[in-house]
């Protein structure tokens, strides 16, 4: 029984998927999109009161599903029971959750310090990465790339405390404090360009226009390496697909 429940609420590609599954994980979905339309328009309409009691109920059996299949994803034995509550997507489906089921009395200021607690309705939009395909690729990309990433951010950085350096000693007039100095090079950086702080001097420009060639380089970098990423992924996942395809064929 627990197995078969398990089946149903997972999503429908990481388990046999089955067709309940595919109808749960579109449920979700609706619902996870509706419950995020009462704070979106923020609104005192009685309509918008029961859309978020109707998607909070359904959040609540989702939450008590999963920790009743603990065991079947864990495969801890009882010890999963307790381990699940502590899984990043549990502590989502909590946090979406406990706002609203607290209750909030205007007449006492101290329980105003919890109103602080609404915005934890936002981590419902987090729930969608659990049924989200692609989303779930790109976690994998980012995971499988970590160490390259990490080295071009740390080029970034160290490109923006470099820039910065140099343009608050070059516009000493223009540039107030060091911290103005690192916002302009990291709008530089992304070539942004707001335009509120600019070089004056023509050496300030000469060197501006040297940094911002640098700075699309660096930017370039992060999408090639997660492109190939996504490509690797996608060719990981056409291999095992003909690979099961070939053993049913077999069989």
């Amino acid at each position: 029984m627990l197995k078969t429940i398990y089946e149903i609420i997972e999503p429908s590609d990481e388990v046999t998927g089955t067709k309940w599954s595919s109808v749960y994980d579109v449920v979700m979905l609706v619902c996870i999109v509706a419950s995020m339309v009462p704070l979106a328009v923020k609104s005192e309409y009685p309509v918008f009161n029961i859309i978020d009691k109707i998607t909070v109920t359904v959040f609540i059996i989702d939450y008590a599903l999963r920790l009743l299949t603990a065991k079947e994803k864990l495969h801890k034995g009882v010890k999963s029971y307790l381990l699940y509550p502590v899984q990043p997507m549990a502590i989502i489906d909590l946090l979406s959750i406990l706002p609203s089921l607290i209750p909030i009395n205007a007449g006492f200021k101290v329980l105003r310090l919890f109103r602080i607690i609404r915005t934890f309705k936002v981590f419902r939009s987090f729930k969608i990465f659990r049924y989200s395909k692609n989303i779930e690729r790109l976690a994998r990309v980012l995971k499988g790339q970590t160490k390259s990433l990490t080295a071009v951010f740390s080029m970034a950085i160290f490109y923006v405390m470099v820039t910065a350096l140099i343009m608050f000693n070059i516009e000493p007039d223009i540039f107030g404090n060091f911290f103005d100095a690192m916002y302009w090079a990291a709008i530089s950086l992304t070539s942004v360009g707001y335009g509120d702080i600019t070089p004056v001097s023509d050496v300030g420009r000469l060197f501006t226009m040297l940094s911002a060639f640098v700075g699309v380089a660096i930017i370039a970098l992060p999408s090639g390496i997660i492109t190939a990423g996504y490509l690797e992924v996608l060719n990981h996942e056409r291999e095992e697909n003909t690979n099961k395809n070939d053993n049913s064929s077999d069989d």
